[in-house]
């Protein structure tokens, strides 16, 4: 694999994958499993030092964050809280000795089973767990504490676990201002803060547009809210907080933070989907991969592939056929498994269940099955640095 800085970097129920071109041949390499295979949910770079950090874990082994700080050649485990291997470690020397496990407290015990995402920004590297918890590492992953302002929101105790569990599986920052970050939970919900942390508003609010009028979904609540089952959420470039989010229950747009939002779902042919990408540049281009229903089997409707995009805030979309399965196409595409690069015109990158990764490099008009074959895909980001 040459080592151009480029990596598309995928999580998988047994390991990371990354992925890159040669430069020579012009064919996508990967090379993996890393991180022993465990169950990765994230994978995440740091484009400017080139260190990774992979988050995951299961029942049996408890969370944990993998830290790579050269481009994924060596690995190394930070366990966060315990698992049934644990238990059975602790009471089968045999075992312990088998697995190199050695008795030592972890700082979480079992207050979390995984780690469901993971955000770098200003310094501060963040994660999402299952159930539904914020930690932060201010030293690369080294040592981890609770950000107990949202633990201790007011309605905590009314959040509902999704399909997949209570999760928090979106971490959002403010590109200059460290104190302001939106979160996505299923199914509790958006949820911002202002003041690093310290305290958090719920944000599922209908904005007062007359198309949002009637909202009817068993995934919602009703009152004039967008619903808690958020699936996915980013936000778009440029100096206003333009959200966007995928919902149980449709695509939707907030010009305010949050604060409300607009219904901009006419025009896919399904409500329902998991991943939503924003344009690197352009706040108006966005990118998602509708699914036929969360009854109807969760996969492209007329099991045919396309990834939907819209040129004007949502208020447009077309489908993006060309190179993609367009029968028999079974496959569903999860939450985090979509992805944008810096480049121009810019890549969009996404993973199947199926254990394959497509990549478009411009912007969607056309595809590549760049890879195959790999485990479940649960994750795809890119890193993108200068040689």
């Amino acid at each position: 694999m040459a080592d151009n800085g480029f990596r598309v970097l995928v999580g998988t129920t047994k390991g990371v994958f990354l992925i890159g071109r040669d430069d020579e041949t012009g064919r996508w390499q990967t090379d993996g499993p890393h991180c022993d295979g465990w169950p990765i949910n994230h994978v995440i770079a740091d484009a400017g030092t080139g260190t990774l950090w992979a988050g995951g874990g299961s029942d049996f082994h408890g969370a944990g964050v993998w830290r790579s700080p050269d481009g994924g050649n060596s690995w190394q485990l930070t366990r966060l809280s315990k698992g049934m291997m644990d238990d059975w470690a602790a009471s089968d020397a045999d075992f312990a000795a088998m697995i190199g496990w050695s008795e030592a407290p972890l700082p979480f015990g079992d207050r979390f089973s995984q780690i469901w995402s993971l955000h770098h920004a200003h310094g501060t590297l963040y994660a999402g767990t299952k159930p539904a918890t914020l930690i932060k590492s201010t030293d690369q992953g080294d040592s981890w504490q609770a950000v107990d302002g949202l633990s201790d929101h007011p309605s905590s105790d009314s959040w509902q676990p999704g399909a997949a569990g209570l999760v928090l599986h979106t971490i959002v920052s403010h590109p200059q201002d460290a104190a302001r970050l939106w979160l996505g939970i299923s199914a509790a919900g958006v949820f911002a803060t202002d003041d690093g942390g310290t305290s958090w508003e719920r944000r599922n609010r209908l904005s007062n547009a007359e198309r949002c009028a009637g909202h009817d979904h068993p995934a919602a609540p009703r009152e004039g809210e967008t619903g808690h089952c958020v699936h996915n959420m980013v936000r778009a470039p440029g100096e206003t907080d333009v959200l966007y989010q995928q919902n149980h229950h449709g695509v939707w747009r907030s010009a305010d933070g949050g604060r409300s939002w607009d219904d901009v779902t006419q025009g896919l042919p399904s409500t329902f989907g998991f991943p939503i990408a924003v344009h690197p540049r352009d706040p108006d281009t966005i990118w998602t991969l509708p699914l036929n229903g969360d009854m109807a089997g969760r996969f492209p409707p007329d099991a045919a592939a396309a990834v939907w995009r819209s040129r004007d805030g949502g208020q447009s979309w077309q489908a993006q056929r060309v190179g993609l399965p367009q029968e028999g196409c079974y496959f569903t595409v999860l939450r985090q498994a979509m992805a944008v690069d810096r480049r121009d015109p810019a890549g969009v990158y996404f993973g199947t269940n199926s254990g394959s990764v497509f990549a478009s490099f411009n912007e969607g008009d056309n595809w590549h099955e760049i890879a195959r074959h790999l485990p479940t895909i649960l994750s795809v980001e890119v890193m993108d640095r200068p040689a």
